[in-house]
This record gives C-alpha cells, structure tokens and sequence, in this order.
C-alpha cells in the first residue's frame, strides 16, 4: 500500500503546485520580474519530480500485479507479459491521462531552460500557459480519473488487457501519439505569449520550430503505427477505415502540416502572421478535441475508450480553451500585420498560401465528416454515418492536388516567378506525368483517381529532381567544386530544405501505395478442405488442414496454406493465419498469415473452421504495393531528420539578436540561387538585387560597403567571392 500512498500523495500535492507555477508565471510577466521568472522555473522542476514519482509508482503497482488498486486489476492480469503489464500504463483512461500529464511536464521542465532574444519575457508567459493547461489534466487526475483508487476487497486475478492491445504496436502507436500530441503545446503556449506581449515577429516561430517538427514527426509515426497495427492485427486486409478516431488523429496532422509550411513564409518574409496563430492554435485545440472524442463515447470506434465522465470534462475544457484562444487573437489582431506585402500573384509566397487553403479544405472535409453524425443525431435523432466514400471522393484529390504543389512549390521564385521561365521549367516533368498516365492506363489500370496520382507523383519526382539538379550545377558555377562536394555542400547548407525535399518524395512514394492499394486491391473468400486450392493474382493458394498450438494463457488454431506463384511456377513458403481461444474466456482474435514481396502483400485469415472435418473459411487478400507505404514511412522519418540536424553553430541567441541583418542575407542569397537557375531573368535580378542590398544596408550599416556585402553574402552562400559578378 505505500507505494500506492506515495502515488497519491504525489497527485495530491501537485494541486497546490501547479497553481503556483500559474501564479509565479503571471507575477513574472505582470510586473516584469527576474526573481519571480526564476521562481517559476525551479516549481516546474518540483512539477515535474512530483509527477515522475505518481507515474513510476503506477509502473510499479502494474508490475507487481497489486490487485488491491482499480486500475491494476482492470487492466493486468497473472498471465498477462511484462511488457504489457507495463504498457497498461496508458492502456486506461486514468493511466494514459497521467502519462499525458508526465510528458507535459517534461516538455514544461525543457521548454522553461530555453534562452534565447526575449527568453526572460516569454518564458515566465510560457509557464503560464501550459501551468494552466497542466491544472486542467492534474484535476481530472485527482477528482474524475485517478489511478490509485483502492478497491474495497482485492480480486483473485485482473481482467487482463483487451486480446486486440497485446500487441507490440502497443508499446509504440500509443506513445508516439501522445508525444505529438502534447509536443504541440509548447508551440501554442509560444503563439499565445507573443500575441500577449506582442512580440509576433518571428522569434517565436525561430525558437519553436524544432518543437513543432519534433511534434510532427511523433504524430506522424503514431499514425503510421497506427495504420500498421490496424493491418496486422485487425485482420480484415485494410490499413485505414476513416474511422472517427483514426481522423481525430488525421486533423491535428493535417494543421500541423499546414503551419510547419506557413511559418516558412513568416520567418522568411514578415508575412502570414495571422494565418501561422491560428493554425498553431487551431493543431493545438485539435489534439484536445480529438482526446475528447477518444474519451468521450460520442462515436462508436474501435480505438476509443470506454464511456465515462473524462470525455465530457474534456469536450468543456476545449470549449474554455477555445473561447480563451479567439479572444486573445482578437484581442492582440491589429500586432498580426504583416511586415511586406504579396508582390505577385505568382511566387512562392503565394505557392505557399495555396498550400494552406488545401490543407484548410482537406481539415473541413475530415472535421465535418467526423461530427456529422453527431449533428445529425442531433437533428434527427438517429446517427447517420459518414462512410469511406465520401472522404475518398472529397480528401483524396485535395491530397493529389497538394501532391502536384509540391512538385511546382520548388520551382517558384520568391516575391516575383516569371511565368514563361516557369512553363519552361514545367515541360519536362509534365511530359514524364503524361507518359506515366499512357503507359498506366495500357497496362489495364483504368481508375481514374489512381490514374491521376500515379501522374501527379511523377511530376513531383521530375520536377523535384530537375530543381535539385539544377541548384546542384548552380553551385558549382560559382564555386568551381568537384560534383560531388558540390553536392554535399548544398544540402550541408540547406538542411531544412533539402530535408524537406526528403519528406515530399517518402509521401509521394506513400501516395502510389495509397493508389494502388484503394483501386486495386483483390479480396476473394474461400471454403476449402484440406488439399484444395485457390488461386488470387498470380499466387496459387493450397490448403494443407489444421493444427492447435498451446500458447501461454491461450491455445492458438492455425491453418496451414502452402502459397506458390504460377508464372513461373515457384513454392514461397507456408502461411500460418490463426485463431487465438483464450483460456480466461475473452473473445477470440484472429491473427492473418502475411506474405509480402517488393511489390505484393499476400494476405490470409481464418474466419471459421471445423476441426473435425477440416473444412475452413478464409478470406484472402493481394494487395498491390502496400509496402511502398511503410518504406516510404522510414524515408519520411530519414528526411525530417535531416531537416532537424542543426547546422553549423552560428550561436543561436547572436542569430537571433541580428534577425534583420540574417533576414536580408537570406534574402539576397535566396536570390543569387534563383537567378543561377534560371527562374528569373536578369533585369528582374539586377532591380531585385539593388533593392535587397539597400534594405540590407538599411538594417545594418556595417555591411552597406559593396565589398563588404559580397563578402557577407559569400560566407552566407559559404563559397569564395565571385570575382567579376556583382
């Protein structure tokens, strides 16, 4: 019992704490005060020390198998592995409510250290606003979900997980979604203390980026973990249903996207302020909303949680935090102006705007589909579902549009793109979608959507390759290196951007996996008796019988399937689809027999068999390409990791203390870049040119000498000055 105690008491104390760090955060800020900013960062180290110790006191309760606690019994069983007594942690409500309240703290106790321009205004403004939204989750900790209620008398043994949770996917999806989703509030504490001090320049987006792309990363591998578990585990040959949950996840993902893309355009340019605080804010009360709907019971989903209070709790703290949120933007709006204004209507700003209001779109369509039964419910008094359809039809060609943006976005010049330079630049990659198209549709694959994307991802590929190309030969020009260091050199320089090339070619790969897998995909069902066979695509399917396999807690029946492919005529092996009987009486679960290949997944499952005769039901699945979808998955982690790979220290806080200065040699190199690979002519450089040097000047003195500012241009471009070039 006394670790259950100190559990508690942990909990218990952090209801005085917590609002503490509020009160210390709000003082500091108020009345401009070092010594209470500091006070406040030392109660965050209490925080967090005190949550680490309720949380390992339930690891330790999970382990231990200590019945005498709710929680415990509800979700351990003595049969049950360790490693998923431990991933019981966040197998409950109260559980994952406390690990969600553990790596808010951590990422408090982090966000708090951070020093940087205007560090000791808005960090104290920082630990305001999260203290304030850690107060929230430590209160349902306390009074609607806690984990260290006793139970009157003790059970023999626990309930046990649910059959469909033990599974290794449970010690990632669940843990990387939550990481995403609680890293996006570092970002949105960051917006709602600039919008408060006024500081909505770009510091905050500066200083935020890593912990936005951090975020991003962890919630998108939970998704796709998600999707993963969903095709090994669920058994019916599919990876994503658009399943209320699913998109509770999909929508914060979706925003999210959207400002790591439009906070290029503020850091770079001045301009999207308002656009960046409400796609922050809008990420951030997404990943409440969505935990709402998880908890809440409003819609039936296989991912949610049992009905309880947490659910409504959470529905009102979105609302409060909602209503907070819209008067602090409205109240701060006239600070959001931006600092220049679009200078034509085709450029990369505007190539990235079009990016929001696509993103914008899909969010819409993914957001009203979801709540459309509940609305309906509502009117009618029935709930009328939203099923795949609607979304394939209305989602998927925002997502092939945004497919072929990514494509154009690179080729765009800033401020100004010349259309007759970027239909020159347009005609290749236009001629290799036009033969992907005409050599897809002889093939004999005719679906219009897939079609369609197949084209926009060639594009994409082409077009992303020339731009590298192109910017790779540029460099050499000017510095005369070796292809290869050439090469090197320019992603070196350009992480962030090349990184984010990356990215866009993992999606693309993942795009033609969609494609192929929504149009193509086979799926037969079989009755079959031992010895005979079945044939799906090019693979001959044999059925050998069954066999029983005694497992620990559980006896396991398999179905032995010899799989061969016929042209040429090849043995591959022997799928094992099973059915798993568990002994404490829980509903069976099926486990498919896979077989996948480079560019093929052979999918099997048991639905029913008769042991004494042999005959047996399966249902057999060939999916096109599916594999494309995880490889390109590791690809898209490889490319955020590149972008997040700090370049060569500068000294943050100098950097960032000279942002204008910074700012206009960034400007200037971008278009030294731009003129070099042809997207502008050279009248519209040299008017550009003499322009940026002047404001260079303008923003620092020291470098308005001609001589000076090829100088400083050069070590920006980290090449040798150019003799002769101006």
């Amino acid at each position: 019992m006394l670790v259950g105690d100190v559990g508690r008491s942990a909990l218990f104390l952090l209801i005085f704490v917590v609002p503490c760090s509020l009160i210390l955060g709000i003082g500091s800020v108020w009345r401009k005060s070092l010594r209470l900013g500091t006070a406040a960062r030392w109660s965050v180290v209490v925080q967090f020390a005190l949550i680490a110790v309720a949380s390992a006191c339930l690891i330790d309760l999970l382990v231990t198998l200590n019945f005498r606690y709710v929680y415990v019994a509800d979700y351990t069983s003595r049969g049950l592995e360790l490693l998923y007594r431990i991933a019981a942690f966040w197998g409950g409500d109260a559980g994952s409510l406390l690990l969600w309240v553990l790596v808010l703290s951590l990422y408090l106790l982090v966000a708090s250290r951070i020093r940087h321009v205007h560090s000791e205004q808005m960090i104290p403004a920082v630990i305001a606003v999260m203290s304030f939204i850690l107060l929230f989750f430590v209160l349902v900790l306390n009074f609607v979900a806690n984990p260290f209620v006793v139970s009157a008398v003790a059970p023999a043994n626990g309930n046990g997980l649910n059959a469909l949770l033990q599974n290794p996917g449970m010690t990632v999806h669940p843990v990387n979604l939550y990481l995403g989703y609680v890293g996006f509030t570092v970002p949105f504490a960051y917006g709602m203390a600039a919008l408060f001090l006024k500081k909505t320049d770009a510091v905050w987006l500066t200083v935020t980026r890593k912990w936005t792309l951090i975020s991003w990363l962890f919630l998108s591998c939970g998704i796709l973990y998600g999707a993963r578990w969903s095709y090994e585990e669920l058994g019916w040959g599919g990876y994503w249903a658009w399943d209320p949950i699913e998109n509770a996840a999909l929508m914060p993902w979706i925003a999210a996207t959207a400002f790591l893309h439009s906070a290029i355009i503020q850091e770079r340019r001045g301009q999207l302020k308002k656009w960046n605080i409400v796609l922050v804010s809008l990420t951030y009360l997404l990943t409440i909303f969505g935990t709402a709907l998880t908890r809440g019971g409003l819609l039936w989903s296989i991912h949610a949680f049992a009905n309880g209070p947490v659910g409504t709790v959470f529905m009102s703290f979105v609302g409060v935090m909602f209503v907070l949120t819209v008067a602090m933007i409205a109240w701060r709006f006239p600070s959001l102006t931006p600092d220049v204004r679009f200078e034509a209507a085709v450029s990369r700003e505007t190539g990235f705007m079009m990016n929001n209001l696509l993103f914008i779109g899909a969010l819409f369509a993914v957001f009203w589909g979801t709540l459309f039964p509940i609305i309906s419910e509502a009117v009618t008094g029935s709930q009328m579902l939203v099923s795949g359809p609607f979304y394939d039809s209305v989602v998927l060609p925002i997502g092939v549009a945004l497919v072929l943006l990514m494509g154009v976005g690179p080729l765009l010049a800033w401020r100004r793109s010349q259309l007759g330079r970027l239909g020159a630049m347009l005609v290749w990659p236009l001629i290799a979608a036009i033969g992907i198209g005409v050599f897809t549709y002889a093939l004999g694959y005719h679906n219009l959507l897939s079609l369609v994307s197949y084209m926009a991802a060639g594009f994409t590929v082409v077009a992303t390759f020339m731009e590298f190309i192109r910017a790779a030969v540029a460099r050499k020009r000017v510095t005369n290196d070796p292809p290869l260091r050439s090469i090197y050199r320019l992603v070196a320089n350009n992480r962030r951007r090349y990184g984010g090339y990356v990215v866009h070619m993992a999606v693309v790969i993942m795009v033609l996996g969609f494609a192929s897998t929504g149009a193509y995909a086979k799926q037969i069902t079989a009755n079959m008796a031992p010895g005979q066979s079945v044939s799906v695509g090019d693979y001959l399917l044999t059925f050998l019988g069954l066999r029983t396999v005694d497992r620990p807690g559980k006896e396991e029946l398999q179905g032995e399937m010899l799989v061969q492919t016929l042209h040429p005529f090849a043995t591959l092996g022997v799928l094992l689809p099973s059915v798993d009987f568990f002994i404490s009486g829980d509903q069976p679960t099926t486990n498919m027999g896979l077989y996948s290949l480079p560019l093929d997944d052979l999918y099997v499952v048991l639905d029913g068999s008769d042991f004494k005769t042999g005959q047996s039901l399966f249902e057999i699945h060939l999916n096109p390409l599916v594999g494309f979808i995880w490889f390109g998955g590791y690809l898209y982690v490889a490319g955020t990791f590149l972008s997040l790979w700090p370049e060569r220290r500068k000294g943050r806080t100098r950097a960032l203390a000279r942002r204008g200065r910074e700012a206009a040699l960034v400007d200037l190199a971008d278009l030294e870049y731009d003129f070099r690979m042809g997207k502008i002519d050279e009248a519209s450089y040299q008017q550009t040119r003499s322009l940026l040097a002047g404001a260079a000047a303008d923003r620092d003195p020291s470098i308005s000498g001609r001589s000076r500012l090829e100088q400083e241009l050069a070590a920006r471009l980290a090449v040798a000055p150019v003799k002769g070039e101006s």
